[in-house]
């Protein structure tokens, strides 16, 4: 399946492996399906590469010479120049163990391949991380992404909240927004917060940034019962996150406190769906101003109708 190219370039993917021939032949399955191709053979040449040439994919493969491309993937995860929604995907000959799945994903790999190599598959998962990654660009350029994490600004999660109201109504489900927050301290954990709650949150799942240190999750086919589970999964997700980017001895546990709102049947109670987004924010500021423990989230109270 071919990806479209955009009005002025075709997707670019940098190839990073020190073996001519594995270029080669990853070139020859990326080009007929619509891709341009820029290659390196270092992990110099590649971090080099990444930063300049706007590349919209990286491949590295584990064998490159002079770097630990675990690192590697970290390094360009924090890189200004590359955006967080560009999807890095490693590569390594021989069949994968979970560990070095688990390694990979955990610098910031979007996924690890090994050999034999099955093209068909690798072609349609690419496709996926591409079209998000050029979605990605155009909200970015409509100012509907938040620049330090990639995730959706206040402005893209009203947006989407509303398109999402859009497609549960048609189901008669509920949309739910969670809105979450922890006491962060540097970019880094800011970042490395975001990227937490994307790879917990479901794909259906809209994960933004509403504020310095709050978080949104907006949850399609999701009740008041769904975004308590919801926060849950996704407080479990952190703990230890601190310690673990800090890296300078023990820290606490990185605890967060949630508030929200759960909604249906917007179409007919005329209910814009950018509300959910400023109830469950009230609900949140709710539970911090009570000096609720870590862990506590608290649901939207409205004031009684006189």
């Amino acid at each position: 399946m071919l990806v479209p190219a955009t009005p002025t370039r075709i997707p670019l993917v940098l190839v990073a492996n020190a073996q001519e021939w594995v270029s080669r032949s990853l070139e020859s399955v990326l080009r007929p399906a619509g891709y341009a191709v820029l290659k390196a053979y270092t992990g110099r040449d590649a971090l080099e590469g990444a930063r300049r040439g706007t590349a919209d994919v990286i491949i590295l493969d584990s064998a490159l010479p002079d770097t630990d491309v675990l690192v590697l993937c970290r390094a360009l995860r924090v890189d200004p120049a590359i955006t967080a929604s560009t999807p890095i995907l490693l590569t390594m000959p021989g069949p994968l163990g979970r560990t070095q799945v688990l390694d990979a994903l955990r610098a910031g790999a979007n996924g690890l391949w090994g050999q034999p190599l099955d093209t068909e598959e690798f072609l349609l998962r690419l496709e996926g991380h591409v079209r998000a990654k050029l979605d990605a660009d155009a909200a970015r350029d409509g100012g509907l992404l938040d620049p330090r994490t990639g995730l959706y600004n206040a402005r893209g999660l009203e947006r989407r909240a509303r398109e999402l109201a859009a497609q549960v109504d048609r189901r008669d489900a509920s949309l739910a927004c969670v809105v979450l927050a922890a006491q962060t301290d540097g970019s880094a954990l800011v970042e490395s917060l975001a990227r937490s709650l994307r790879a917990t949150a479901r794909g259906s799942d809209t994960v933004g940034r509403l504020g310095p240190s709050e978080f949104a999750v907006l949850a399609p086919d999701t009740d008041g019962d769904g975004a308590v589970k919801l926060f849950r999964r996704l407080s479990g997700a952190v703990v230890g996150l601190g310690a673990r980017v800090g890296g300078m001895g023990p820290m606490p546990p990185l605890g967060l406190r949630g508030g929200y709102d759960a909604r249906s049947g917007f179409r007919t109670t005329a209910l814009d769906p950018a509300v959910l987004l400023g109830r469950a924010l009230r609900a949140l500021r709710a539970a911090q101003e009570e000096g609720s423990d870590e862990g506590t989230i608290r649901p939207f109270v409205g004031r009684p109708t006189p």
